[in-house]
């Protein structure tokens, strides 16, 4: 039954985070106007606004103009939902539940506007990263701070390390390619997830990304002759592994068990 309020609430989060996908690279404001169709612009009723069931009711057309809704909005607020089920059930209604439930739900706007402009934005990637280090101070025991400058403290060597670890890649990847090979974005979205995520985390989270980014990068060059992928959503999945299972893979990395 918890699990169930647990997805609806996500469901909700999802569909604003819709909001922020589609307004935030074209520079509008993600509190007004309210909910409107993107075509003809009229004000979309409430039961017309309900996540996922609406899109469905609907068979994914506007009620107004009938114009095709993006399969991306369902997609998102089902995501969504799902990720803080999961998260729920690793650790319950606890500290840890509502910061990561804050940081992968920006991971998941920042990876779907990523994958459609090739940006990421540092309304989510820096905003993040001001947050995770508020809450570092505010409250240091949800971060494993044992009080609020050591807390502070250790979240802003966080930020040194996820942010710092993917400026170096790009700036040997850049002398050996001759080009720009990560983005300013990538740095700034590493350096949030720095500031929630551990040293040891971050790091694994770092790793783990060029095996999905590289695995997609050889087919994007090979059906379409593309050289760039937007990496975010792939930190966003490293990060996402490194939260759930990131202290399993490390004690089977180091010590075998």
């Amino acid at each position: 039954m918890i699990e169930f309020f647990v997805f609806l609430i996500g469901t909700v989060v999802g569909s604003f985070l819709n909001v922020c996908i589609y307004r935030i690279p074209r520079h509008k404001s993600i509190l007004f106007p309210g909910s409107h169709c993107p075509r003809c612009k009229k004000d979309i009723i409430w039961y017309d606004n309900i996540p996922i069931l609406s899109y469905i009711a609907l068979l994914g057309r506007c009620g107004y103009c009938k114009k095709k809704i993006s399969f991306r909005y369902p997609l998102v607020e089902f995501l969504t939902a799902v990720m803080m089920v999961c998260l729920y059930l690793k650790f319950g209604f606890t500290g840890h539940f509502f910061v990561y439930t804050a940081l992968v739900s920006a991971l998941i706007a920042v990876s779907f506007v990523d994958l459609e402009t090739h940006e990421i934005p540092d309304e989510i990637s820096l905003g993040g990263l001001v947050i995770g280090l508020i809450v570092a101070f505010a409250l240091p025991s949800m971060l494993d701070g044992s009080n609020r400058w050591t807390g502070l403290a250790q979240s802003a060597l966080r930020v040194l390390a996820g942010g710092g670890s993917i400026y170096i890649m790009g700036a040997l990847g850049s002398v050996a390619f001759k080009k720009e090979a990560m983005g300013g974005g990538d740095v700034k979205l590493m350096a949030m997830i720095g500031s929630v995520l551990g040293w040891k985390l971050v790091l694994l989270a770092f790793f783990i990304a060029p095996v999905f980014g590289a695995f997609v990068g050889v087919i994007a060059k090979v059906r379409h002759g593309s050289e760039t992928i937007p990496y975010g959503p792939y930190l966003s999945l490293g990060a996402v592994i490194a939260i759930f299972f990131g202290n399993s893979i490390l004690r089977l990395l180091f010590y075998g068990l």
